[in-house]
């Protein structure tokens, strides 16, 4: 229950970058259950390869809690973090990561790589995958529908 309410909030995230025209995948961190930072992408609009929705709200994240180390936080993302972000969730030491809908082109929470719960790190954040799914990926494939037409 509690991780279908925070997707939704992530949802809402991606929402907001569909009108920046953005693909919309958003994300939250939750510390102490609260939300604490929020983002969506943002790589088109500030012309920024690393502008995903997860990198963005642990910038977010950090800032709001004054150092890098973000342990004792959780992430939920609509879509499976790339290999990038699944970097940048290690280095933060988010304790766990939770995601909607899988990513078969860049996965790298189980679809092609799973760098998130690979013991060979020194830290291995707990890791949840489908909370709603369907919906996540739903907001992606109408988007895509979209700007097609």
């Amino acid at each position: 229950m509690e991780h279908e309410k925070f997707m939704r909030e992530a949802l809402q995230e991606a929402e907001k970058a569909i009108k920046w025209g953005e693909v919309p995948i958003g994300a939250v961190v939750v510390r102490e259950g609260q939300v604490i930072a929020r983002g969506h992408n943002m790589r088109e609009t500030w012309k920024d390869p690393t502008a995903h929705a997860e990198i963005v709200a642990l910038r977010e994240a950090s800032r709001v809690l004054g150092g890098w180390r973000l342990t004792g936080c959780k992430l939920y993302v609509t879509l499976e973090p790339c290999p990038m972000c699944a970097g940048a969730i290690l280095l933060a030491r988010i304790d766990e990561v939770i995601f909607g809908a899988r990513e078969p082109k860049f996965g790298a929470a189980g679809s092609i790589v799973n760098l998130i719960e690979t013991d060979r790190f020194n830290h291995q954040p707990q890791l949840t995958s489908g909370v709603l799914a369907e919906e996540c990926g739903m907001i992606l494939k109408e988007f895509f529908r979209q700007r097609r037409k």
